[in-house]
């Protein structure tokens, strides 16, 4: 087939194509009128494409999602026990990262994306390598679920948060636990590091928030106020700053120098699932199972915004970085992208059919990520579910509740035993 046989063989393939783009969708509008020759749909055709551009079938319920830095991969966690690695760009498995012997409950990716790291109910963390895909160490020690990794900023650490009511930290290199932090007296739910890898912060079911010292393993703050059960922390960039959201309705900011509250941000009506800081550090995020997801501006307190629109326990939420924009994950089975100037809702990215528990955005803040209970990881394109008048009908310590045990004692039961 010669040069000029082909280029019509593939002007033909382009054309056919054309058949088939929504009536409103910018290649349509561009190109439509160079050719003629297209048949016409009269009905059946959509406006828009969809904002979902994967559909990532993983088999079973989907616990945590997190996008690398560069944004060209996900990882997922999921009661199949087993953590994924997808390509974002083809929507395939890259490794499917086996070896977990229970539930895993929380992954992240290292800062450079060479490694993930998971936690699962089998009492294990693991390292993997995300270009072999092999484990690189098992950490055991803990005697109970781990329920919260992360990596520190510069990747060499790692720290977990257990039911066994202890934090470790791991040497990535060597797999050994450089310190168990003890102090707490109930089952941990969620943990993270500061940006210079100095402290760590917990939060527990103890109704207590610690702050940690990494390099001596001692505790220099332990911050007492909420009244109930602490689901979720997180520390602002310069790590001057933590925020906790709890049982008892009320979001926490503190400050890590004086260990001491610096506001108690009232409003939700049901506990408080969800906090993150904006990378400024200027706002502070929440989400609830009051349905609403609240803004609240860190230097005054106040709400800045109150984002209704869910019709179910918002379950996750994050800040893209340059503090625009929010993601929420609802029971509700949407993910809702929100515009913080505004108090808007950008788009509702309607597709799951079960609760979204874990979101997040990309790097680049072009696309958001969603795992949900319908075994599916999704990944939306936030450009597309920005435009059009249709979506203006109406987006990481994240908590599960339905997965939290009936019992609390300390004498906690061996078997799962869910709430509903």
């Amino acid at each position: 087939m010669n040069f000029e046989a082909v280029q019509k063989h593939c002007m033909e393939i382009y054309e056919s194509a054309l058949v088939w783009i929504p009536k409103n969708s910018l290649i349509r509008k561009t190109y439509i009128a160079d050719v003629s020759r297209v048949p016409k749909v009269i009905l059946g055709l959509s406006d828009l494409w969809g904002p979902a551009e994967l559909i990532l079938q993983n088999g079973s319920m989907v616990r945590s999602v997190a996008f690398s830095q560069d944004g060209s991969q996900v990882v997922s966690g999921s009661n199949d026990k087993t953590v994924r690695i997808w390509n974002v760009t083809t929507g395939e498995v890259e490794a499917e990262l086996k070896g977990h012997t229970d539930w895993v409950r929380s992954v992240a990716f290292s800062q450079d994306g060479s490694r993930v790291v998971s936690g699962s109910y089998d009492k294990t963390v693991r390292i993997w390598n995300v270009t072999t895909g092999e484990v690189e160490a098992e950490l055991k020690g803990h005697t109970h679920w781990v329920t919260s990794v992360a990596f520190s900023q510069d990747g060499s650490q790692v720290v977990s948060g257990s039911g066994d009511e202890t934090v470790r930290i791991w040497n990535v290199m060597t797999g050994e636990v450089e310190a168990e932090l003890k102090g707490h007296t109930d089952w941990m739910n969620s943990v993270a590091f500061s940006q210079d890898g100095s402290r760590v912060v917990s939060g527990s079911n103890d109704k207590m928030v610690r702050i940690w010292n990494v390099t001596t393993g001692k505790v220099e703050a332990e911050l007492k106020g909420h009244t109930k059960r602490v689901w979720c922390v997180a520390l602002s960039q310069d790590s001057s700053r933590v925020v906790s959201g709890s049982s008892d309705k009320t979001v926490r900011i503190w400050n890590v120098t004086t260990g001491k509250v610096e506001a108690e941000l009232k409003g939700h009506t049901d506990e408080v699932n969800s906090v993150a800081f904006s990378q400024d550090g200027s706002r502070v995020v929440s989400g609830s199972n009051d349905k609403t997801v609240r803004i609240w501006n860190v230097t005054t307190g106040k709400v800045e915004a109150e984002l209704k629109g869910h019709s179910d326990r918002v379950m996750s939420i994050a800040f893209w970085k340059d503090g625009s924009r929010v993601v929420s994950g609802s029971e509700d089975q949407t993910v809702r992208i929100w515009n913080v100037m505004m108090g808007k809702v950008e788009a509702e990215l309607k597709g799951h059919t079960d609760p979204v528990r874990s979101v997040a955005f990309s790097h680049d803040g072009s696309r958001v990520v969603s795992g949900s209970d319908d075994k599916t990881v999704r990944i939306w394109n936030v450009m597309m579910g920005e435009v059009e008048a249709e979506l203006k009908q109406g987006c990481s310590g994240n908590r599960m509740p339905d997965l939290y045990p009936v019992s609390y004692s300390s004498q906690r039961p061996e078997k799962k035993k869910w709430r509903s």
